[in-house]
């Protein structure tokens, strides 16, 4: 996981950014008219039955129910497969944290859904903004990029991510469980999440990860020293072992500059 300067002064603003539009999109006129005349444009110039059950599939595959098995998965696999423990933590803390911050922007933005007579798969939750599904995947693809950022496919990861992030949101839209301005809210949530992430995970968990009872214990099973040793060769310029994409880098200098 990479450090992100000034982490937690960037994290609060686009926190508040997203906070503040959910508000005004919510209980004023000024961007709901807007956005619903957006997804009318959307449900009624690309429906069809073909492409209605592909939206849905793609939805599902963000769901809660497919976003926890996807993360188990690809965790359980950094950690046991790849036997990269500090990885592993530190992807599931991006998804896990960028997914479910969402659920603090619902409760205090509180806005309704669209109109459930326009929606080809009614949601149960009454709280539209921001969408879960769209933060799951911006979080995810984050959370891929973070650990290819030192690859030659880094590029090829991002473009990906984007997309996958754009198809998501897309599909919420023309499903009718969301306008344009809860997706577009998820990605600054999400964002404001990870890089509050970031920077505790740099200040406070990665210097007492060895030292964390009960995770510590696992984590040794499956190489944590090992994996250690690499991140601290990488920081002072030396090389140990075949280090995997993405391990976090330079400790010592993302402590001295936590606070900022």
């Amino acid at each position: 996981m990479p450090y992100v300067r000034h982490w937690l002064r960037n994290s609060v603003l686009l926190f508040a950014a997203a906070i503040v539009l959910g508000l005004v999109a919510a209980h004023t006129s000024l961007i709901q008219p807007h956005d619903l005349d957006l997804d009318r444009t959307i449900q009624t110039n690309t429906r069809t039955g073909w492409l209605n059950d592909v939206m849905k599939g793609v939805s599902y595959l963000a769901s809660p129910v497919a976003g926890v098995i996807i993360l188990a998965v690809w965790s359980g696999w950094l950690l046991f497969v790849r036997r990269r423990p500090v990885t592993a933590v530190s992807t599931f803390l991006v998804v896990a944290v960028g997914w479910n911050s969402t659920q603090i922007a619902k409760a205090i933005v509180a806005r309704n859904r669209p109109p459930r007579q326009f929606s080809l798969d009614p949601e149960i939750g009454s709280n539209s903004f921001p969408s879960g599904h769209t933060a799951f995947t911006v979080a995810a693809a984050v959370a891929a990029y973070f650990l290819f950022r030192d690859s030659r496919h880094r590029r090829t990861v991002a473009v990906l991510g984007v997309c996958a992030v754009l198809l998501v949101a897309f599909s919420r839209m023309y499903i009718g469980a969301h306008y344009p301005t809860d997706t577009f809210g998820s990605v600054l949530v999400a964002g404001s999440a990870i890089l509050f992430m970031t920077g505790v995970w740099h200040a406070w968990l990665l210097p007492r990860l060895d030292r964390i009872p009960v995770v510590t214990p696992l984590l040794d099973r499956f190489g944590l020293e090992r994996e250690q040793a690499e991140i601290a060769a990488r920081e002072e310029g030396g090389h140990a072992g075949v280090p995997g994409p993405g391990g976090p880098r330079r400790p010592g200098r993302h402590r001295r500059h936590a606070a900022r």
